[in-house]
Order: structure tokens, then C-alpha cells, then sequence
């Protein structure tokens, strides 16, 4: 018995209580904790956040480990963790404002804004002191980073003290925001008497996610003013990103195409471009036809090759002029999950899967050129991982002021190493730098680090999370659950009505500008069309940035 006690209370006059109880207090509340997230209520489970709740139970009874080690080993499971975050969503992050991504960016930042207002309303209406109502205000939009940087902001400003209120807020908002986000979801949906079939309908050609994906379309070609005129000479004239696939003569086979191959009134050709490019393309070539290219190009085949040589990393495409060396053509290129045209200023990344067509012969011919090998990407890059981590700390670490505030801004060490993996993700393969990390990587490192941070915020707050709730913390589950709604519907209605977007594309966004994953996960579940994750994908990135820096100037300013 006096083994299993040390085991779980620590060994007196050793530091932390002993290696085997700290590893064995941590090991626990993550193992216990991912069980109790998985346990679903009407559909709805807390997820990786049932480590903080598993952790506040120990906390509460006594089992927790040293401070100073509790202290390190959170701040580093967030800087893994947040540093994942930006190498994922680094690539498209800058690409994300373009275009019909604007519309929905401003939507996500009206989402931010409000959200941050209501905050600030809350403090003064109610009394309640800042740092809690930045943990609630992170709980009720389920924004982890945020907590954890409103965590450090704190520390900065008061010598290393910690906040255990903030933790507690976060606590108990947590539940309830993921529960709002999906009844302020709900709430559009009949305050718009939405149609769903209607509305899936359209969503597959909703123009302001369209940017972020590509299809295909044959076009015959039929106005006189292309006649004659090769590919080149119309990409200059019609100043659209799209890519001509094959093209049939009539009467005859198809072929591949480059930039001399010249275009004649009759011709067939399979266009890959934007939805939002495809209706001016057909306008300006000719007409919309139905061909089946599959059965009509017997001796070409279309596959999907993954490039795994380090040497392409930040090559632009055209440079590999891969139709003369390989006798292929590059229609689309698949980067996370989203098919970009292969235009030749392009700048391919490791890890992209380029789709090609041409003749058998000539696709293995272009698979040796991309390398193709899986194998290759499963040996982790561990040097931009930890210099870019050095790097993010660094930037943290830089204090600058801002009129108004009574204390420097630090970008601490969640905003400074999310905005170095931003950047290493966007600019790292022009510098021949490889950031790719597999999907699966990724995803370990980045849990594993929230599930080392959650625990070690749950154990902090454990031993005043009850006291804190029996003297009146209840009320913040109400605070919570206005700044969960509130924002939502008000946005919602102003995308709706405003922005005429599409309501799954609209449900989308909302979920990713509160970074809602539970919320996003109800919204895919509505419509078979890939719509909410389309407007998830394309304003997460601003949004995590702004609630983290949201997070950190409202303990700054208020704090």
C-alpha cells in the first residue's frame, strides 16, 4: 500500500514528488482523460478536453506533481502543440484571402470582434476580473491556444505567477460552447426556414468558397476570335488560372496539349479552372458539352503521384517542363486536401500529390521524376521542427510597445512560435527549407502536446476548482454561453442576409471562427457536399491567430 500511496501522492524530499509519480500522475490524467472525451451526451463528446477535467480531478484530491515541472512540461506540450498548428495551416494561410476567401474571412473576424466585445462588456457589467472572463470567453469558443496564451500573457505580467481562475473559466465554459456553437447553428437554420435540400444543392457552386476548389468541364470550342491561336497566346488574352487537360480534333483520338498546341473552331478540350473562372472560360471559347474522356482516351491514363524528392521542394512548375521531358500533362495539384490549377508559377511543396495525364509509359516515366515513394515522408524532418520552435520562442521572448497598454506586448510562447510555423510552412520550401510532415505526424505531435498542456492546466486548477464554483463560479457558465451565442447568431444572420452565402458554407465558417471542431463535425454531418469543411478550412487560420492575440491583449490591457 505505502508503494501505491508514493505512487500517486509522491515521495516526500524527493523534487516533484519522484520521476515515476510525476510520469505516473501524467500518464493517468491524459490515458483516463482521452476515455472520458470519447463518452458521448446526445451525440456530443468533449473530446481531448476530458484530460483538463480528468486533470482537475486529481488536482482536487490531492494527486499532482511539482509545480516548477508542472509549469515546464505545460508550456512545452503548448508550444508543440501550437507549433503543429501553424505548420498545417501555414501553407494555406496567406492563399486563404484571396479572392471569395476575403468574404468569409471578414465574417470570421466579425465573429472575433464581437466575441471579444461581449467580453469586455461582461467585465464591466458584471465585475468579474479579466483573466476569468478570458478563460471563459476561450472555453465558451473551445479555443485552447487562446487559454494558453492568456496563461502566459499573465505570468509575463506578474513574475512567473499563474492564474488558476483563467483554467477554471475555461472549465466551465468549455461544455456549453460546444453545445451553444451547435444550437446557434440550429437557430439560423429557423430563423432562415433554410431548405436543405435547396441549399446542398448549391452548395457545391457557391462562389465564395469556390476559389478553394477545381473541376473539370469540356468545352467545344466555337468563336471565331480563338481560332487559330495556340494555348499561350489565349492564357495572355483571357488572364484566368486554368489548365487544358486533353483536346480531340473531330474525328479524332485525344491528346496532350502544351503551350503551341493550337486551338480550332470544333475542338474538344477538358478545362480544369476555379467554378467562379469556368462560366467566363465557356463564355469566351465556346460552349459547354457532355464528353466522357475516360472512355474516349484509350490509350491515356490519369493518376496521382506524390512528390517525395527533396530537390522540387519550391520549384515552380513550369521549370520542370515536365510535358517535353515526360510527355505528360499536370492538371491540378493536390496540396492538404485542396486541388490548386497547375499553373506554371506554382511553387511545389513535399508532399503535394500532382495529378498527371498522358500515356502509361509516360506517367511511370513521371513518377521517377516526383519521386512517389512513401516511404520517403515517413522519415520525420526534425531540423525545421526544433529551429523554427527555437525561432517561435525567440520572437515570444520580444517585448514591444503599444500606445495605450501599461505593459509590453509579448507574442509569448504560444503567438511567437504559431506565427514562425505560419511562416515556415508559407515560405520554407523557397529557401529549399522542408517543412512537410505527414498528416499522421502532425496529428501525434499536436496531440500529444494539448494533452500535455490540458493536463497540466487541470492539475493547477484542481485544488480551487470546487471552492471557486460553490462561491458563485457557476454564473460564468451563463457568461459562457452569451459569448458563444451571441457572436454566432448576429454573424450568422449578417453572412445570411448580407453576404447571401450559403447556409452549410455559412455553418462553416462559424464553426472555424470559433475553431469549433465539434461544431464542424455537426455541420459535415448535415450535407453530404464538402462545403462546411471548404469554409472551416479557409478562415481557421485568421481565426486562431486573432483569439490568440485577442487572448493576450485583453489581460495586457485589462489584466
Amino acid at each position: 500500500m505505502e508503494l501505491f500511496r508514493n505512487l500517486l501522492f509522491g515521495t516526500p524530499g524527493l523534487w516533484g514528488g519522484g520521476v515515476a509519480h510525476s510520469v505516473l500522475i501524467l500518464s493517468l490524467v491524459i490515458a483516463l482523460g482521452v476515455i472520458f472525451g470519447k463518452l458521448k451526451v446526445s451525440g456530443i463528446s468533449l473530446g481531448v478536453t476530458g484530460i483538463l477535467f480528468v486533470g482537475i480531478a486529481f488536482g482536487y484530491f490531492g494527486m499532482n506533481v511539482d509545480e516548477h515541472l508542472l509549469h515546464f512540461m505545460k508550456e512545452f506540450g503548448l508550444i508543440l502543440f501550437v507549433y503543429s498548428i501553424g505548420l498545417q495551416v501555414g501553407p494555406g494561410f496567406f492563399s486563404s484571402f484571396r479572392k471569395g476567401g476575403v468574404t468569409l474571412n471578414k465574417l470570421a473576424v466579425i465573429v472575433v470582434v464581437l466575441g471579444v466585445g461581449v467580453t469586455i462588456a461582461l467585465h464591466y457589467i458584471t465585475g468579474v476580473s479579466m483573466p476569468t472572463m478570458v478563460g471563459v470567453m476561450s472555453g465558451a469558443v473551445t479555443n485552447t491556444p487562446g487559454l494558453g496564451a492568456a496563461q502566459q500573457a499573465f505570468s509575463d505580467m506578474h513574475a512567473g505567477a499563474d492564474a488558476p481562475e483563467i483554467a477554471t473559466g475555461y472549465a466551465v465554459a468549455y461544455p456549453l460552447g460546444v453545445i451553444g456553437a451547435i444550437a446557434s447553428l440550429l437557430t439560423l437554420r429557423y430563423i432562415f426556414r433554410i431548405n436543405t435540400r435547396k441549399e446542398e444543392e448549391a452548395a457545391g457552386i457557391d462562389g465564395d468558397a469556390a476559389d478553394l476548389v477545381k473541376r473539370p468541364v469540356s468545352i467545344e470550342i466555337s468563336n471565331q476570335a480563338i481560332d487559330g491561336k495556340n494555348l499561350s497566346a489565349i492564357h495572355e488574352f483571357i488572364l484566368r488560372d486554368f489548365v487544358v487537360s486533353r483536346i480531340c480534333h473531330p474525328g479524332g483520338d485525344p491528346e496532350l496539349v502544351d503551350a503551341s498546341t493550337i486551338l480550332h473552331c470544333g475542338d474538344r478540350i477538358l478545362v480544369v479552372a476555379a467554378p467562379k473562372d469556368i462560366e467566363a472560360l465557356v463564355a469566351l471559347l465556346g460552349h459547354e458539352v457532355e464528353a466522357n474522356w475516360h472512355i474516349m482516351s484509350k490509350n491515356m491514363i490519369s493518376r496521382r503521384i506524390l512528390i517525395t524528392k527533396p530537390e522540387l521542394n519550391g520549384k515552380q512548375l513550369s521549370d520542370l517542363r515536365i510535358r517535353n521531358t515526360c510527355g505528360v500533362t499536370i492538371t491540378r495539384v493536390n496540396r492538404a486536401g485542396i486541388d490548386l490549377v497547375a499553373a506554371g508559377n506554382l511553387q511545389l511543396q513535399l508532399g503535394d500529390r500532382v495529378t498527371v495525364v498522358g500515356p502509361e509509359h509516360s506517367v511511370a516515366q513521371a513518377e521517377k521524376v516526383f519521386g512517389n515513394s512513401l516511404k520517403r515522408l515517413n522519415h520525420p524532418n526534425l531540423i525545421p521542427i526544433f529551429i523554427g520552435i527555437a525561432l517561435g520562442v525567440l520572437l515570444g521572448s520580444i517585448s514591444f510597445w503599444i500606445p495605450g497598454i501599461p505593459q509590453p506586448l509579448k507574442l509569448g510562447l504560444a503567438g511567437g512560435p504559431l506565427i514562425v510555423a505560419i511562416l515556415i510552412g508559407r515560405y520554407g520550401p523557397q529557401y529549399k527549407l522542408v517543412t512537410y510532415t505527414t498528416m499522421s505526424a502532425n496529428l501525434m505531435l499536436r496531440e500529444v502536446g494539448i494533452a500535455l498542456f490540458l493536463a497540466g492546466v487541470g492539475l493547477g486548477a484542481g485544488e480551487d476548482f470546487v471552492p471557486t464554483l460553490v462561491a458563485g463560479g457557476y454564473v460564468w457558465i451563463a457568461y459562457g454561453a452569451i459569448i458563444t451565442i451571441l457572436p454566432l447568431v448576429v454573424s450568422g444572420i449578417i453572412g445570411r442576409s448580407c453576404c447571401k452565402l450559403n447556409y452549410f458554407t455559412l455553418i462553416g465558417v462559424l464553426s472555424g471562427a470559433t475553431t469549433n471542431p465539434p461544431a464542424l463535425a455537426y455541420s459535415s454531418e448535415q450535407t453530404s457536399s464538402d462545403a462546411p469543411s471548404v469554409g472551416y478550412a479557409t478562415v481557421y487560420p485568421l481565426s486562431m491567430f486573432l483569439r490568440v492575440l485577442a487572448a493576450q491583449l485583453l489581460i495586457l490591457i485589462f489584466g
